[in-house]
């Protein structure tokens, strides 16, 4: 029952993630006017949003959610009596991957904003014709063609990316530090038991030989 809970949550979440994605694509390409009488806030969020962000926000917001379920379940398994190493492990590693992937979002459209503006700005120009138009105006291009855009997403990215890492180390840094300690420890005391196993092994091959020296 409680993996049919959490699966029909996380089901949940990822169909409100995708339909507020698929509506904010709509909104800002244009398609669909959305306004909200009761919050014209969110309209202005909206609008800064596309601005500075535009379709990054679809990534970043699904990645940022795969993030705090993989988080959870992380937890959820440390919290667990019978955790096995190896669901931990995965657990961490998939935190990990959507941090970095948060990250690479950033670099990407980065990477993204910085080819369109270049195109945008120097396109079809020659020495004659960028020094008649003037720097300001290559510069204007340069804005209109998605230079903000890359500036701006690898601003957020970065920072987003910091974030997750801080919150999974403050959330769930202190329990994993405990659990691979403890795992640490668990090793530790098999390698103790074997050796005193080969002790105790050794001790009686010295009695059994030094009786027979007796005889």
């Amino acid at each position: 029952m409680g993996k049919f809970i959490g699966g029909l949550t996380v089901g949940t979440l990822c169909g409100m993630v995708a339909g507020l994605a698929m509506i904010y694509f709509l909104n800002m390409s244009n398609m669909v006017a959305i306004s909200v009488i009761s919050a014209p806030d969110i309209q202005g969020v909206l609008a800064w949003a596309y601005e500075n962000l535009r379709l990054s926000v679809i990534p970043f917001s699904l990645t940022l959610a795969l993030y705090c379920h993989a988080l959870l379940k992380l937890r959820r398994h440390l919290t667990d009596d019978d955790g096995l190493p190896e669901k931990v492990f995965q657990a961490e590693h998939l935190v990990d991957i959507w941090i970095n992937i948060f990250f690479g979002i950033g670099v990407i459209w980065t990477a993204i904003g910085m080819r369109s503006a270049l195109l945008e700005a120097l396109g079809g120009l020659d020495a004659a014709t960028a020094a008649r138009e003037g720097a300001f105006s290559i510069l204007q291009r340069l804005v209109d063609g998605g230079i903000l855009l890359a500036l701006s997403t690898t601003i957020f990215g970065a920072v987003g990316g910091y974030m997750m890492r801080l919150i999974k180390a403050l959330w769930v840094g202190a329990m994993l530090q405990a659990h691979y300690q403890s795992l640490g420890d668990r090793e530790s005391e098999k390698v103790l038991n074997m050796l005193e196993k080969m002790e105790r092994h050794l001790f009686k091959i010295r009695d059994k030989f030094e009786y027979q020296m007796i005889e």
